[in-house]
């Protein structure tokens, strides 16, 4: 399957611990974020989606899923298009993101089904740990701080002398594998026994107006 995704997943705890039953959206919390990241123009919220609809916004959209359990504040999710722009904006977007939930740990995944590339961004207390992107054609463009458990297998043959161009593995399978282990603590597709699947996890859909959607890209 092919994937374009431009996500940033916020978690208070454990992934594994974090996503599953019992997490309550919280609407609220939800438009808040959303109005932080857009704060000089119009949003308007437009209903309800679930994430496997929200990956790749559209140019005019924002999603955004707040979560909470035993009234504590647990995860957020924010699928928002500036992220696959790779420019100032997207980390501005990123770094907000990580900072709206205290003390959480976030990733930043951004995937496309024609150009063949991952940017993964980590970042532990608001502070940015981890910076990676790879494409299949270009090879490893940006590796910055300690690599995370998941991606290390990946870097195999390459530590030992081979070239990255072309890439020895698939930028979507490296982000996924990412994504699953340190953003939800199981695959963003799978169910687990406990019946929860990442990808029905509610969120807020907002309408951006017209300069607030400028330069964000291209239309899916």
């Amino acid at each position: 399957m092919a994937w374009s995704v431009a996500l940033a997943c916020a978690s208070a705890g454990e992934p594994a611990d974090v996503f599953g039953p019992g997490l309550r959206p919280d609407p609220d919390a939800a438009a808040r974020v959303a109005r932080g990241l857009h704060p000089a123009g119009a949003l308007t919220e437009t209903g309800d989606t679930v994430l496997d609809f929200a990956l790749w916004p559209y140019e005019d959209e924002l999603f955004v899923g707040a979560f909470g359990a035993a009234r504590d504040e647990r995860a957020l999710l924010v699928c928002d298009r500036r992220l696959f722009r790779l420019d100032d904006d997207a980390r501005r977007v990123a770094d907000a993101t990580a900072a709206a939930l205290p003390g959480a740990r976030c990733g930043v995944l951004v995937l496309h089904n024609v150009v063949r590339g991952c940017w993964f961004r980590w970042y532990e207390d608001a502070e940015l740990r981890r910076d990676v992107f790879l494409t299949a054609e270009d090879g490893v463009i940006v590796d910055q701080g300690a690599r995370l458990p998941a991606e290390r297998p990946f870097w195999r043959d390459l530590d030992a002398g081979a070239p990255d161009v072309p890439l020895p593995f698939d930028p979507e399978e490296f982000g996924l594998a990412l994504a699953a282990a340190h953003m939800f603590g199981r695959g963003i597709a799978d169910r687990g026994k406990d019946g929860f699947l990442p990808l029905e996890l509610p969120l807020r859909r907002f309408k951006l107006g017209a300069r607030d959607r400028a330069g964000t890209g291209d239309a899916r």
